[in-house]
């Protein structure tokens, strides 16, 4: 039986003063920007290295207390709140550079650096870490979640960047998976097995991340289309030449208006792609001219494109705020923030009947993507004075997740699962899902470690 209490008791002699049960502290550790109500934990546990979190783990083990992992808390699926209690694990102080391979293209991190803290001290070096999912979250964070966002259709995800963990178990042991070689068939791959689990099957100390070099040159690029359709499918056929983009991000009309409201773009209100190459001088003018010519075949309209840093600045800025643009058209109003990704040949169809689903049931609905990569969000915007609203725009987020099944997608492309979409895990992997239930079993008997998230074991 968990006995919190005496958890706390002994971790406060342990840490002293870095375990905090200061109610405004856990109320921070409690919050997120989604739709569930405040979970905050009992204590907050301020780790500073590995063998603390150790020493944390084997603690809370002994009470059959649960543990959280908390990086700076940008999650959506309600991945780091505390449901049934017990300690998190604030891993934010853990913020280090620990060494920098500069020949091999490779860096090893504490978890809690983040990934413009990161690629500010990696700037001399000549080198960068390529995985942007917009928020400012910490690596390891990002490696817990499988992250990708803007870049992915370039760079890859998560997965594709991480080759080494260091991962504190559930019993407090200490491991390392994976090498610093680029590739490895030496046994099960377990670290591939920690990037997405999202806390449930141990705690990530340290991470081995792929950098890649500063391109020669960069130009980002905005159109405007008559409609989704046409963007996307300007999308589809680039890709299909080979046309290396960096980025490639659709922003549907009423997605336009709020960034144009918030970070004063003074672009058309309709449907454009944001664009970004990398490569050499004449590699980017050559891709860039291609997108305009594609463009223009399906009837996008003025091609712009620059290579002036803060142009490119202004608008991947403008991109990354778009959750809070779109808030900001309606002051007040409550965000359900959805991700799904589909096979890139059904994603304007998907689109389509996620936005004709929005107007038949009055919401307020901005949609936006990683097109590239045919994962999409939209963003349902709620009254929290009208209750039913809520109702409706989880209705309508259900089936979106339903729909990307059906068109051979997935529920998440890149938020992962947490609490918020455990209930598609069946649909979606049939009895895979519980062969994921027996490793976290294996690995975490007690179901201390971020209980209630990724799969159902008790």
């Amino acid at each position: 039986m968990s006995n919190i209490a005496q958890a706390i008791e002994a971790l406060s002699t342990l840490l002293g003063d870095r375990l905090s049960t200061n109610r405004a502290i856990l109320d921070q550790h409690g919050q997120s920007e989604t739709y569930f109500g405040d979970a905050p934990p009992d204590a907050v546990a301020f780790a500073h290295d590995t063998q603390e979190v150790s020493e944390i783990v084997k603690i809370c083990a002994k009470y059959d207390c649960p543990i959280i992992p908390w990086g700076v808390g940008t999650s959506l699926e309600g991945h780091a709140l505390a449901f049934r209690g017990g300690i998190t694990i604030n891993l934010s102080e853990m913020n280090k550079i620990i060494d920098v391979y500069q020949e091999d293209l490779l860096v090893s991190v504490q978890p809690g650096i983040t990934r413009e803290a990161l690629n500010e001290e990696l700037r001399a070096t000549g080198l960068f870490f390529p995985v942007d999912p917009g928020a400012n979250a910490t690596i390891g964070g990002m490696t817990a979640t499988r992250a990708s966002g803007t870049t992915a259709v370039r760079y890859g995800t998560m997965k594709e960047n991480v080759l080494a963990l260091e991962v504190v178990l559930a019993d407090g042991r200490i491991i390392r998976t994976g090498t610093k070689a680029k590739k490895s068939s030496a046994g099960y791959d377990l670290t591939h097995l920690m990037v997405g689990s999202e806390g449930t099957l141990g705690i990530i100390t340290e991470v081995t991340l792929r950098l890649q070099g500063q391109p020669e040159a960069i130009a980002a690029a905005v159109c405007d289309f008559p409609d989704v359709e046409s963007a996307v499918n300007t999308v589809i056929v680039a890709i299909q030449m080979g046309i290396p983009m960096a980025r490639i991000e659709m922003i549907d009309s009423l997605s336009m208006q709020a960034l144009n409201n918030y970070s004063q773009l003074g672009l058309p209100e309709k449907p454009h792609l944001f664009m970004e190459f990398h490569g050499s001088k004449n590699a980017v003018a050559e891709q860039s001219e291609t997108m305009k010519e594609l463009a223009a075949d399906h009837g996008g309209g003025d091609f712009q494109w620059t290579t002036k840093t803060e142009d490119r600045t202004k608008l991947w800025k403008a991109r990354h705020n778009a959750f809070f643009a779109a808030k900001a058209l309606k002051p007040g109003y409550d965000g359900l923030s959805t991700d799904v990704c589909v096979p890139i040949s059904k994603l304007a169809e998907a689109i389509a009947m996620t936005t004709q689903d929005a107007t038949d049931n009055g919401m307020f609905a901005p949609t936006l993507g990683h097109v590239g990569d045919g994962n999409y969000h939209t963003l349902f915007l709620t009254d929290p004075n009208k209750p039913e609203e809520l109702e409706t725009a989880k209705m309508l987020s259900a089936r979106m997740n339903e729909r990307a099944l059906a068109l051979g997608g997935t529920v998440t492309g890149e938020h992962g699962i947490g609490v918020g979409k455990m209930k598609y895990m069946l649909a979606e992997h049939g009895d895979a899902w519980s062969i994921m239930a027996d490793i976290k079993r294996s690995l975490d008997p007690q179901n201390i470690m971020n209980p209630g998230k990724v799969v159902q074991i008790n």
